[in-house]
C-alpha cells in the first residue's frame, strides 16, 4: 500500500506495521473518572519516587536551608537545635531531618 507513494519503510514503524499486525483497544472515561485516575496515579508514584534525597548534608547546604551563616549553624549545632554527625575531625555532616523538624517547630502563622 505505501510501496506507491515511494516511502522508505525499511527501517520505520510502517515496516512493522506492515508485518506485524496491530491490536488496539480504545478506553472510554468521563471526565471526573479520567482525573480521579489521574490522582491515584500521582499519588502512587509520589509514594514508590525513586527521588532520595540525602540524610546528612553538608554544612553548606544546611546554610541554605536555614537561611543562616556558618556561626549560627553552629550555635544550632551546639545547642542541640540540630542533629550533626563528625565522622572525622574536619567534617561535620547534618541531618536534614532535624533541620526540617527545627524549620517546623520555628515556623509562625500570622
Amino acid at each position: 500500500m505505501f510501496d506507491q507513494f515511494n516511502f522508505d519503510t525499511s527501517n520505520s514503524l510502517l515496516s512493522l506495521w506492515k508485518t506485524k499486525p496491530f491490536h488496539m483497544e480504545v478506553i472510554c472515561l468521563e471526565e471526573a473518572a479520567f482525573y480521579s485516575l489521574l490522582d491515584k496515579v500521582y499519588a502512587h508514584l509520589k509514594t514508590v519516587s525513586t527521588h532520595h534525597e540525602d540524610k546528612w548534608i553538608l554544612p553548606e547546604a544546611a546554610m541554605e536551608m536555614l537561611g543562616v551563616k556558618k556561626t549560627k549553624l553552629q550555635d544550632l549545632r551546639n545547642t542541640g537545635e540540630v542533629i550533626f554527625s563528625q565522622p572525622s575531625k574536619k567534617v561535620i555532616l547534618y541531618d536534614a531531618d532535624s533541620i526540617r523538624e527545627y524549620l517546623d517547630r520555628h515556623t509562625r502563622k500570622f
